[in-house]
């Protein structure tokens, strides 16, 4: 288990259950993701959501101590509604549980506001503390990630001044995306991912795709 704040202190949690909305697209996903949480004393799945338009009237209705958020979800950026989630319930954490073992996705997600980053993989073992953490206010970093934190030299800072949705879209450039392939992707027109593109190339005085996946691999946002 790696922590990003040491959370070593294993109080009670209140007299309450600890409340949990489960999102995620896929129906076999939250059954599995649901046992795992509710085996424990105190956790209760409050509500489940396939989409994100569903996560927020969920959100909103049940103000769940904790959201676990897969970050790809039919309807839109996971990573763009994390301000939204937050804007509706800010006593709610969010603990993003992903296939995505990036590093930079990982940063992207804290810095957006999550308070946890959990692969699938590892969900049997490291869930219930990452909720935990999250509920007490603390975050949490999926050990396989963590471990590559520990082994850089320096952590490489993301440039504060691009937006969540520029370091995507940037990400995704770097990776060889076209701009209709990031806009399917993100669920966006392909003007929107326009607009970002100039945006981030202006931010980052990139004018080629090469040089945007050079700053990418030098910010180490692509492996």
């Amino acid at each position: 288990m790696t922590c990003v704040t040491d959370h070593d202190d294993r109080t009670d949690l209140d007299s309450a259950a600890l409340t949990i909305v489960l999102a995620d697209d896929h129906a076999i996903v939250r059954s599995a993701v649901r046992s795992v949480l509710e085996v424990e004393d105190a956790i209760e799945v409050v509500a489940e959501a396939g989409d994100i338009a569903a996560t927020l009237r969920k959100v909103n209705a049940y103000k769940p101590r904790v959201l676990v958020l897969d970050l790809n979800m039919p309807d839109g950026s996971s990573i763009e509604a994390i301000e939204r989630f937050r804007r509706l319930s800010p006593g709610t954490a969010i603990v993003v549980l992903t296939m995505d073992d990036s590093l930079a996705e990982a940063r992207v997600a804290l810095r957006a506001g999550a308070s946890g980053y959990v692969l699938k993989e590892a969900a049997d073992t490291e869930l219930v503390d990452a909720v935990r953490a999250a509920a007490h206010g603390h975050q949490y970093l999926d050990p396989h990630l963590g471990a590559r934190v520990a082994t850089e030299t320096e952590y490489a800072e993301l440039p504060d001044h691009l937006s969540a949705r520029e370091l995507e879209v940037l990400r995704l450039i770097a990776l060889g995306y076209t701009n209709a392939e990031i806009a399917d992707q993100l669920g966006l027109s392909i003007r929107t991912i326009e607009s970002h593109r100039s945006h981030l190339q202006h931010k980052t005085e990139t004018t080629t795709r090469a040089e945007v996946s050079r700053y990418a691999r030098e910010h180490h946002l692509v492996g």
